[in-house]
């Protein structure tokens, strides 16, 4: 078949994402790939989640996406990130098997009759009346009504290791044509992005007794609805932590000259939240200690990822540094680390569905967009293959709103600003994060859901789901205390009043008394029902604090003062000191910023 409806460019996590929800309706799809390219690849962190994305992972599978389900069958550790701060900020991770997470999303997509899999590399896509011409290195021409773009690092991808230079998306992979290249019309944000990954290292050469072991978390829930919460699908493995000595950053800050990142040879601008060794040793000159995870890359690899000493340097540099730190004296590389630069499309000539504003059925989503992360990708995927597909059928855009999900909020985010660095989604960027929490995904995410009129496993869980939440919420409000009880509350107190104390955990409370009274429900319909009840004074003071700000806006303001506090970002006291504010309104203003600060900034005034 070489006509379609849907076209996707790349076969990474948005582009994965993309098919999947495009092939729940009636429309024949195609992904095309580069060749030595495998589907849903991990070429940098094999992990999926963390803080912000473990809650993006759960409104994906609570809106029928791939993602969560994925990470379950790969899974070889979990944990429970901020599990000692409240639930509104906790989020899950899963250190995956990358090999067997790229090999089931092979499997999955594969076994879709109406998704066809291309392996060859695009090298042009031209706007015709009806649709798109796509033309590929090979020279075949394929049509297609829709197309969505989730190329990631390959558009003109060159990778740096020390002075070698050479073209590619990735480690062993080439790249693709740039993007203005493969579109004529299509404007790029005017500057490249970089990003970066760490060396490789050998099992057999690690001294793992030198580090402090971090089994998985066996408390820590699955990401995939429809599993049990607590049974693991892989063999789980411990992950363990080292740290940089002062010998460490000694070696990387005497070599500055030798760092493509400083001494010019690197254009790109690299991510503020996941820095390269040789950021952290020049940002921090007084600090020498830095964490460094090792976690393994899957269970029949002999390979372990130092997450936290991404670096370009030469690799006879990465060598001595690495051998610096505890348990790595001996260590051997597989592979050396490198970055990547590559072109990014401006984000500000999106729409809310990740449409091209000016070329009608082209769209956008992952790390071409200027995102970092897996999730991040996974999550716009997603929003452009849904919106393709409905638009190809004619029907209604399909929209998160910010206030509900932090998808809504990345999309919202990339859309109304041109991104001036790497973006990555953050609790902190939400002005509703006691609301948008990983526990009441599926009280969020229903209504999207159901406005998609598709019927599947999914739809069948919401359906209990929505009955069992009904029934409890029905049963704290009436519940009291009989005076005999292990939670020292008087008698006739009534249950929803114990779940909101302070010094109680509610899902511990409710889960005991749903025992003790032998009733049992759906995991998932405890903790929402549970951590809402808790966070439901906070949430309305919340909704009360974000109305008064407007109130705020001819306030002035002392920028100086603020960007003192200890209680705001350095990225935020950045983009402040940039455009000097002097009202509250010209505060609100500023791109970027978070909005807690605005909230903090307010509650100075």
């Amino acid at each position: 078949m070489k006509n379609f409806d849907i076209s996707i460019i790349g076969g990474g996590h948005a582009g994965v994402e993309a098919a999947w929800i495009a092939s729940q309706f009636d429309l024949q799809i195609s992904v095309f790939i580069i060749p030595g390219v495998s589907l849903a690849s991990a070429p940098c962190n094999p992990a999926i989640g963390g803080v912000g994305k473990g809650q993006v992972v759960r409104e994906l599978d609570a809106l029928g996406g791939l993602m969560g389900k994925l990470a379950d069958l790969s899974a070889i550790q979990y944990r429970t990130l901020n599990d000692s701060k409240g639930y509104a900020v906790r989020s899950t991770r899963a250190q995956i098997d990358k090999e067997i997470y790229s090999s089931m999303a092979e499997k999955i997509i594969n076994n879709k009759q109406n998704i066809s899999v291309i392996r060859h590399k695009v090298i042009s896509v031209k706007k015709q009346l009806n649709g798109f011409e796509i033309y590929t290195e090979s020279g075949e021409l394929f049509t297609s009504s829709k197309v969505i773009v989730t190329t990631g690092t390959f558009l003109d991808g060159k990778l740096h290791c020390g002075e070698e230079i050479s073209a590619g998306g990735r480690f062993g992979n080439q790249s693709a044509p740039s993007l203005n290249d493969i579109f004529s019309n299509v404007k790029t944000l005017g500057v490249r992005f970089k990003t970066g990954t760490p060396p490789r290292l050998l099992k057999e050469t690690i001294d793992f007794t030198k580090m402090e072991e971090q089994p998985s978390d066996k408390s820590a829930r699955n990401f995939h609805a429809l599993r049990d919460p607590f049974e693991r699908e892989q063999e789980q493995r411990s992950c363990f932590l080292t740290r940089t000595a002062p010998e460490t950053l000694k070696i990387i800050r005497e070599n500055r000259d030798k760092s493509p990142i400083f001494n010019g040879q690197i254009k790109g601008i690299g991510p503020r939240y996941c820095p390269s060794i040789e950021d952290k040793a020049y940002r921090y000159p007084d600090r020498d200690s830095h964490h460094v995870f090792i976690e393994p890359e899957g269970l029949s690899l002999d390979t372990f990822y130092p997450n936290g000493v991404s670096t370009s340097l030469p690799k006879s540099v990465q060598k001595e540094f690495l051998q610096t730190m505890p348990g790595l004296e001996n260590v051997e590389i597989a592979i050396y680390g490198y970055a990547v630069e590559y072109d990014v499309v401006d984000t500000s000539q999106l729409n809310e569905t990740l449409e091209y504003a000016d070329i009608s059925g082209l769209y956008f989503a992952g790390q071409v967009n200027g995102t970092s992360g897996y999730e991040e990708a996974a999550g716009q995927g997603f929003v452009a293959g849904l919106n393709a597909s409905l638009s190809a059928q004619g029907r209604d855009a399909f929209v998160l709103d910010r206030n509900d999900s932090y998808i809504g909020v990345m999309v919202e985010d990339l859309i109304t600003s041109q991104r001036d660095e790497p973006y990555r989604l953050f609790t902190a960027r939400s002005e509703n994060r006691l609301k948008i929490r990983e526990d009441n995904v599926f009280d969020r995410m229903f209504k999207y859901r159901q406005s998609l009129k598709l019927k599947s496993e999914i739809d069948d869980f919401y359906g209990v789901y929505m009955l069992e939440k009904k029934i409890l919420e029905k049963i704290i409000k009436e519940y009291s205390f009989d005076g005999q009880n292990c939670f020292n509350v008087l008698k006739n107190t009534k249950l929803e009043e114990v779940l909101k104390r302070p010094d109680l955990d509610p899902v511990d409370v409710l889960e005991k008394i749903l025992k003790n009274e032998n009733l049992a429900f759906n995991h998932h319909v405890v903790y929402s029902v549970a951590i809402s009840a808790k966070y439901d004074g906070y949430i309305k003071r919340g909704e009360t604090a974000n109305s008064k700000l407007s109130r705020y806006d001819k306030r002035s303001i002392d920028w100086e003062k603020i960007c003192s506090s200890k209680n705001i970002s350095n990225e935020c006291k950045q983009r402040i000191q940039k455009i000097r504010p002097t009202t509250f309104l010209q505060l609100k203003k500023i791109e970027g910023l978070r909005p807690a600060t605005l909230v903090y900034v307010a509650g100075q005034l």
